[in-house]
């Protein structure tokens, strides 16, 4: 029986543990040999999406500092199996003990002990955040791969409540700023905000935006295996992720067919879109232009605001949650969609060297 923590097919990620466990980790097989590769390659995308970081995130304090266990070797990957461990080092068990006797709204407390009969209701076990230090720490792999190829992902803040943030985009603001907004005018805007909500003892929610570039066509299969959905699937995956789009996406809904439609034109005998409302996919396959999507991100369900819910002695109560959480989702996510992202690109490129022949006589063809 699969449990759910494997990705990818030929490119794949396992992820382990729990939030308050011993460790938290995960394996990654189908790397090819030769990648140069080093633990701090890894921390640098880790730090990313550290927590206590700023009053925008759980005060949790983790070195969140990643060890390699496995598949590397002077400095390179050996072909075989990565595994990589963070050790939690800051967990407060108690601060969760009383959740244990009841479900917590916008959690997936419930949904966990329908399925199991039984859950670690010590800061949401597999549900929480922690997992996606895994993630990440593929992420980190698959983007040194990617970057062999000059493909290029970026990811930010696109908005964050009703704010706009990516307005006079900026790509060198993204990682300058707790909120990964890349417009440095729109950051004190947004702070204020999500200050207000602090003192409310609120949260909100946000849009993150991805971009990739220089991804060559036809990636993706025609029907099930299409990049929109594998990338749909793989980002969906995250948790508190509640809306997901490509190109114009809902958008598309309200235009007509002369609006929406991508024209073409010959530009030095290279076919070029006069536009991108597909986001860089037709019919489940990469046309070689920009990919862009978006995804939604839900407030943070962990609130210090009186909410309504039940017990498990069957009692309706009030309750106010307590624990370290983060205000907002968004900033710490950014870097997890971008992992999710570069995971799946280069488990489809790898997918995708099997559908010419031509492909395979240029690895295996012997010089005449």
């Amino acid at each position: 029986m699969s449990t759910g923590s494997n990705f990818g097919k030929l490119f794949t990620i396992s992820t382990w543990g729990e939030s308050h466990g011993e460790a938290v980790g995960v394996v990654i097989d189908g790397c090819p040999a030769g990648v140069e590769l080093t633990e701090e390659d890894i921390q640098i995308e880790l730090n990313k999406r550290k927590p206590g970081k700023s009053i925008f995130s759980t005060p949790r304090k983790e070195s969140d500092k990643a060890n390699i266990l496995s598949g590397v070797f002077e400095g390179k990957t050996t072909g075989t199996p990565i595994s990589i461990v963070v050790y939690n080092n800051n967990q407060k068990s108690k601060d969760y003990s009383e959740i244990s006797r009841f479900y917590r709204p916008g959690h997936a407390d419930m949904t966990y002990d329908m399925k199991y009969g039984f859950r670690d209701y010590r800061g949401g076990g597999r549900s929480s955040g922690r997992e996606t230090i895994g993630r990440v720490a593929g992420g980190a792999i698959a983007k040194k791969i990617l970057s062999t190829l000059n493909i290029k992902v970026t990811t930010y803040t696109k908005s964050i409540g009703n704010i706009s943030t990516s307005i006079d985009f900026d790509e060198n603001e993204i990682w300058k700023n707790d909120l990964c907004i890349p417009n440095k005018s729109c950051v004190e805007k947004t702070e204020n905000y999500l200050l207000d909500l602090i003192k409310d003892g609120n949260s909100c929610g946000g849009i993150i935006e991805c971009r990739v570039d220089n991804l060559p066509s036809g990636l993706g299969e025609p029907v099930f295996d299409r990049l929109d959905a594998e990338l749909s699937k793989a980002v969906m995956s995250i948790g508190s992720i509640k809306g997901f789009e490509i190109g114009n996406g809902f958008s598309a809904s309200k235009l007509t067919g002369i609006e929406n439609n991508d024209f073409y034109r010959y530009e030095n005998d290279v076919i070029k879109k006069e536009s991108n409302n597909a986001g860089g996919i037709l019919g489940g396959i990469s046309d070689g232009s920009r990919i862009v999507l978006r995804a939604a991100v839900k407030p943070t369900p962990s609130i210090k605001t009186t909410q309504r819910t039940v017990n498990k002695s069957g009692e309706n109560i009030d309750i106010n949650i307590k624990g370290r959480h983060d205000p907002i989702i968004v900033p710490r996510a950014v870097i997890v969609v971008e992992s999710m992202v570069a995971i799946t690109l280069v488990d489809m490129l790898f997918r995708n060297v099997n559908s010419r022949i031509d492909n395979i006589k240029k690895i295996y063809s012997k010089p005449q």
